[in-house]
C-alpha cells in the first residue's frame, strides 16, 4: 500500500513562478491561485518568497508582492577583486546531473580560479568523461562517503576560499560572486547561501520542500560564539545555518578544526557532515554567515521511494552527528536532543497522525524513526578516529586539459 500518495493536505504539481520586481503588474491584477511557489527577484537576489502547497491556502495577492518589492533590502556589495577561490563538486554515478551543474558555471559573473570534480567511487568512467568535456580538474576518491570526497577536494584546493556545491544543483549567475563577497571579515570562517527548489512537479518534491526544504529565509545572519553559548544546552541547531549544497569555507579554518568527519556524510551516515563541521567552527570561536543572495536551485528527488530513503538517510546522519558533537565537545544538549527531544517529537507526531490520518508532516514518520534508530546504531558501531588534518594543497591527481 502506498501511503505517501494518499496525503490529503498537499496538492501536486506546484508551479514555480519567478517574478521580476522591476516589472510587476500594477493595479488590480488577479491573484495567483494556490497552490504555488512564487519567488520575487530584484537585482538577481530573492526579496520575496511565497510557498503554498495546500488546497486550503489563500491565493497570493499582488499587494503582498508589491509590498515585498518596496521593502526590499539594499543590494549586497560586489565581490572583492582578486580574491581567488576554489570550487569543489563531489559526485558519484550521476553524469547527467553533473553535466547540467557544470554548464551553469559558464553563466557565473565570478568564475572560479580552480574547479575540481571529485569522483567518489563511481562505477564507470562517465564522471571522468564529463569532467574532461568541461575541461575541469578531476580527482578520484575511492573511499565511499561525502566526507572523504570533500576532504579530497580540500586537499587539492589551491586557494584560501573553498566553495562547495553538489552535482544536483543549478547555480544562479551571481552565486559565487556573492558567496565569496560574504567573507568580508577575518572572523567569518564559513558562509552558506539560499537553496531553492529547481522544480516542484511531483508530490514527493512538494512534501520535501514543505517539510525538509533547504531554504533558511531571506535575511542575512551571522552565527557566532554568542549564538553557540546561548543554545548549546539544548543542542545548537546548526542544521539551521544552511546546506552543504551551497557553502564556502576558509582553508585556514579547516586547518584549525580539521576536515569533515569521515563517519558522517552520504555513505556512512547519510548526511550531517556539514552541520557537524559548522558546530566545530562555533565551538572554536569562529563565525558562520548565512548570505541568502548566494542562490542555487536544488533538484529534489521526484519519486516516493527515493524520498523515503532520503529521509531515513537524513535522520540517520542527524542523530549520528549529534552523538559525534557530544563526543568531541562534551555538550550534553546533543544527548538531550537524541534521548528526549526527538522521541517526544515523534510521540506528538504519532498522536496527530492517529487523530488526523497521514498528512505531509506525518506521512514519513516511520522513515524518521527508522533513520534515527539507524543513526544511533551507526554511531555505536563506528570506530572513533581523529578528524582528518588538512595540510598544504596536494597536486590534482588526474589533470584534465581543456
Amino acid at each position: 500500500m502506498t501511503v505517501l500518495l494518499c496525503v490529503p493536505d498537499i496538492e501536486a504539481p506546484v508551479p514555480i513562478l519567478d517574478l521580476a520586481a522591476t516589472n510587476l503588474p500594477e493595479g488590480d491584477a488577479p491573484p495567483v491561485a494556490a497552490p504555488h511557489f512564487v519567488t520575487l527577484w530584484a537585482d538577481e537576489r530573492v526579496v520575496g518568497l511565497w510557498r503554498s502547497f495546500r488546497r486550503s491556502d489563500p491565493p497570493l495577492d499582488w499587494k503582498q508582492v508589491r509590498a515585498a518589492r518596496d521593502a526590499a533590502r539594499p543590494p549586497v556589495p560586489a565581490a572583492r577583486p582578486g580574491e581567488p577561490v576554489s570550487v569543489v563538486i563531489c559526485t558519484r554515478d550521476r553524469e547527467a546531473m553533473l553535466d547540467a551543474c557544470l554548464q551553469t558555471f559558464a553563466r557565473q559573473t565570478r568564475r572560479p580560479d580552480q574547479l575540481i570534480v571529485v569522483d567518489n567511487a563511481s562505477r564507470s568512467d562517465g564522471t571522468r568523461a564529463v569532467a574532461e568535456r568541461h575541461g575541469v580538474s578531476y580527482v578520484r576518491e575511492d573511499r565511499p562517503g561525502l566526507s572523504h570526497a570533500r576532504n579530497a577536494g580540500i586537499a587539492r584546493a589551491l586557494h584560501e576560499i573553498i566553495a562547495f556545491t553538489d552535482d544536483d544543483t543549478l547555480l544562479c549567475p551571481r552565486w559565487l560572486e556573492r558567496l565569496t563577497a560574504a567573507f568580508d571579515a577575518a572572523e567569518i570562517w564559513a558562509v552558506t547561501g539560499l537553496v531553492l527548489p529547481a522544480s516542484l512537479d511531483t508530490l514527493a518534491q512538494c512534501i520535501f520542500e514543505c517539510n525538509w526544504g533547504f531554504g533558511r529565509g531571506l535575511e542575512p545572519r551571522d552565527f557566532d560564539r554568542a549564538y553557540y553559548l546561548g543554545t548549546r544546552r539544548t543542542a545548537t541547531p546548526v542544521w539551521k545555518l544552511g546546506a552543504g549544497a551551497n557553502m564556502a569555507l576558509r582553508r585556514s579554518a579547516v586547518e584549525r578544526v580539521g576536515g569533515f568527519e569521515p563517519r558522517l556524510g552520504s555513505g556512512p551516515a547519510g548526511c550531517g557532515d556539514d552541520s557537524e563541521f559548522w558546530y566545530r567552527i562555533l565551538h572554536a570561536g569562529g563565525t558562520c554567515r548565512y548570505e541568502p543572495s548566494a542562490i542555487v536551485r536544488h533538484v529534489h528527488r521526484d519519486d516516493e521511494w527515493g524520498l523515503r530513503r532520503q529521509i531515513r538517510s537524513y535522520m540517520c546522519g542527524h542523530v549520528a552527528a549529534l552523538l559525534v558533537q557530544h563526543e568531541r565537545t562534551g555538550d550534553r544538549g546533543n544527548l538531550r536532543r537524541v534521548l528526549l527531544s526527538l522521541p517526544s517529537g515523534y510521540l506528538r507526531k504519532s498522536l496527530i497522525r492517529l487523530r488526523r490520518g497521514p498528512t505531509s508532516a506525518t506521512c514519513l514518520l516511520w522513515e524518521e524513526i527508522l533513520g534515527a534508530c539507524s543513526g544511533l546504531g551507526h554511531y555505536l558501531r563506528s570506530r572513533r578516529e581523529p578528524v582528518p588534518a588538512i595540510g598544504p594543497a596536494l597536486p590534482v591527481s588526474v589533470p584534465v586539459s581543456s
